[in-house]
């Protein structure tokens, strides 16, 4: 009996790897059958081989962005060797500028962030971190969970909010092994926490992938924004965001006067034989993360680029052993993937001027630049919902920096950064973001419990960053 349940789970695995097989070639041909159409029906007469080509691979991008036929970072390659290959043929510009994506400025930033995040979690100091200010919470459980919320959003700023995530939820499960899934307290954490990983990322230029698309789409229009410009502008509005969700949450959930322990955090760690080892490597990781971080915040007064910084992590924390080559190869370079990727067809639908092309067709209409910023936010929270959040501002902020000739009202970096910042408040399913699929993977929430942070962060998200922005414009 147990040899046929074996024969047939494995028959079923096959049959399954089949369909999704089949079902992912049907979607890739889909897509380049409607990408080939669209070009073919909105090209204008007077494109060269190499628009029609770029704007080809728009539409293609786009198709397999949103149907998911191959995964996203492959999408970034396909780009990358699709200018390559078309471009290059037609000697029309030097192609070799699509490929240095992928050693640009904002890749290198990434980079460094991923090494340092990298050495924080070896040596364990964010949940040391987490250990330190926990006693600071008090024993309300209102309160445990805005220190939770909070020390999550500022982790995310440094830290790969999926990375993140993990660490928060899995500290907290035995607190929610003991109150039980059922307890309001238990859903709270585990929404507030990951729609913390994803908000908190907006604090930084490292702390999530579109951020960084922002800031490279800028660079290609010589406006250059600093890791502290960046924080200005990002840090308050994913604290605003973070404290007004744990506001709907506490009212939602009714968890106000409840009382929690934190024992679960009073973890003591075993002493080994390398105890002292351990101790300088968290010595070592510390000052490169304090001298690091402080050239980043001071780039523009003493004029060393950030991508240089990036470089003091890179090799401060391989040569002195903190990092190694197994975790070297385990960074997510599937997201650096991505963000080359995205350069590259930003770079050329904008040196194309395929944007440019479509914005003419509008330009005889009267645009309000308010409602136009409105609507570019909207769209960025929405798509983020179910494609990348990379891709979706790959898509958007190449279109929003060809409307500036229609929207003299507002600096040229208002656009950007406010795409940039939306795409992530996308929080309405379990896969919008990873860190929503890790809590959802808990067996604890259903599906419909992530729709109160989806809606809330979705529309008023947008809403804040937009007057957030123009009010620091405006006054600088």
């Amino acid at each position: 009996m147990s040899d046929s349940r074996n024969y047939s789970l494995k028959q079923l695995s096959r049959i399954q790897l089949r369909v999704a097989r089949q079902s992912r070639t049907i979607l890739f041909l889909a897509s380049a059958i409607t990408a080939i159409l669209l070009t073919f029906f909105l090209r204008d007469s007077n494109f060269t081989n190499t628009q029609d080509y770029v704007l080809f691979l728009l539409f293609f991008a786009v198709g397999l962005w949103i149907t998911e036929a191959i995964p996203p970072f492959a999408v970034g390659i396909l780009i990358v060797g699709f200018l390559v290959f078309t471009v290059g043929n037609e000697n029309t510009m030097d192609a070799k500028r699509y490929v240095q994506t992928w050693s640009d400025g904002v890749i290198w930033l990434f980079l460094g962030g991923f090494f340092l995040a990298e050495g924080m979690k070896k040596t364990k100091m964010d949940f040391q971190l987490l250990q330190l200010a926990a006693p600071k919470f008090g024993n309300q459980a209102q309160n445990i969970v805005l220190g939770l919320m909070m020390i999550t959003a500022v982790l995310s700023m440094l830290m790969s909010n999926t990375a993140t995530t993990a660490m928060m939820i899995a500290t907290v499960t035995p607190l929610l092994v003991s109150i039980g899934k059922e307890s309001p307290i238990s859903k709270v954490l585990l929404l507030g926490i990951p729609s913390a990983a994803a908000i908190g990322g907006m604090g930084t230029i490292i702390g999530s992938a579109p951020n960084a698309i922002a800031v490279g789409a800028l660079e290609t229009i010589n406006i250059k924004i600093s890791f502290f410009e960046w924080m200005i502008i990002g840090v308050p509005v994913a604290l605003l965001l973070t404290y007004l969700f744990w506001k709907i949450l506490i009212k939602k959930y009714k968890i106000k006067g409840e009382i929690l322990s934190l024992d679960f955090l009073n973890t003591t760690e075993e002493v080994s034989e390398f105890a002292t080892e351990e101790r300088i490597k968290k010595r070592i990781v510390t000052l490169v993360l304090a001298t690091t971080l402080l050239l980043w915040l001071t780039s523009q007064w003493t004029k060393i680029p950030v991508a240089a910084v990036s470089g003091i992590p890179i090799v401060a924390l391989t040569m002195l052993g903190i990092i190694d080559a197994d975790d070297v190869r385990a960074l997510p370079w599937d997201t650096l993937m991505l963000v080359a990727g995205g350069l590259a067809l930003g770079l050329a639908i904008q040196e194309q001027g395929i944007a440019e092309y479509f914005v003419s067709k509008i330009s005889n209409f009267e645009v309000n630049a308010y409602l136009l910023l409105l609507i570019f936010a909207m769209a960025s929270t929405l798509f983020s919902n179910f494609m990348s959040n990379t891709a979706a501002t790959t898509i958007l902020i190449p279109i929003a920096i060809s409307l500036l000739a229609l929207t003299p009202e507002f600096e040229p970096e208002v656009f950007p950064i406010v795409i940039g910042l939306c795409a992530s408040c996308a929080l309405l399913l379990p896969v919008s973001t990873p860190p929503n699929a890790i809590a959802f993977s808990t067996g604890m929430l259903k599906q419909a419990d992530f729709r109160l942070g989806g809606i809330f962060i979705g529309l008023v998200g947008p809403i804040v960053i937009i007057l957030w922005t123009l009010l620091l414009l405006f006054l600088f």
